[in-house]
């Protein structure tokens, strides 16, 4: 018998588990180990296709089926997963100048429809990179929210379409700002974008099982997965 860790034999008896199998220890390492275990370790290439999965449309209960993980092992990895995930995004470096953005507030929710988390978002046009989130209320503090997380030459220079939602107005630089209707296509960009969020984020489907159910989880997946599409613009 050899240590799963370090290779050792100088392994002794060690108690039992709670499920009655005999427990052994490594004297060198300390490793504690059980002869055949139920669960083994999860590969680095199974954590990898589960990275990849969490970017498609499909739930978590696809994942187990699809990986052969245990749903309780699934839940603790996506919580530490999600946990970690920068609540700003990386934006490429612009110059001062003309540059031109796109805004659009999303309705989803976090445990139930009575709790709803409306996705704030705006689209640099040019570079169609998402240059600002926030996710919270559909009221000024949302609106606030969207402007602050703006690079500051965004704040300084562009020019800002949205919608007739009255909280623009209030906090969007008025100089700038341009609320205009879905007809003049002026929002096209942010709208398909929007789009984009639905299909492949399986919790912000109107209709759907695989809604959030902590408000922490709900806000890492949404900036996972923009944080994911704004690299893959500067390898397209």
């Amino acid at each position: 018998m050899k240590c799963p860790r370090c290779d050792s034999q100088y392994i002794v008896k060690n108690g039992h588990t709670h499920t009655g199998k005999q427990s052994f220890k490594c004297r060198d390492c300390a490793r504690q180990f059980v002869i055949a275990p139920r669960h083994q370790p999860i590969s680095e290439d199974t954590r990898e296709l589960i990275d990849r999965l969490l970017l498609e449309k499909i739930s978590l209960a696809g994942i187990v089926r699809a990986t052969g993980v245990s749903p309780r092992w699934l839940q603790y990895y996506v919580n530490k997963k999600l946990g970690a995930v920068k609540r700003q995004v990386e934006v490429k470096s612009k110059k001062k100048g003309k540059l031109t953005i796109q805004c659009d507030e999303m309705w989803s929710f976090v445990g139930d429809k009575g709790n709803k988390q409306w996705i704030w978002l705006a689209i640099d046009v040019l570079a169609k990179e998402i240059v600002g989130v926030y996710i919270g209320k559909r009221d000024e503090a949302g609106a606030r929210g969207l402007w602050d997380s703006l690079p500051a030459v965004y704040r300084q220079c562009a020019v800002s379409y949205t919608d007739f939602w009255s909280a623009y107005g209030i906090v969007f630089s008025k100089k700038r700002h341009r609320a205009v209707g879905k007809d003049t296509g002026q929002k096209n960009y942010i709208e398909r974008f929007n789009n984009t969020l639905r299909q492949r984020i399986s919790r912000l489907g109107r209709k759907t099982l695989s809604f959030s159910k902590k408000i922490s989880n709900h806000i890492g997946a949404i900036l996972y997965f923009i944080h994911e599409y704004n690299a893959s613009l500067s390898i397209t």
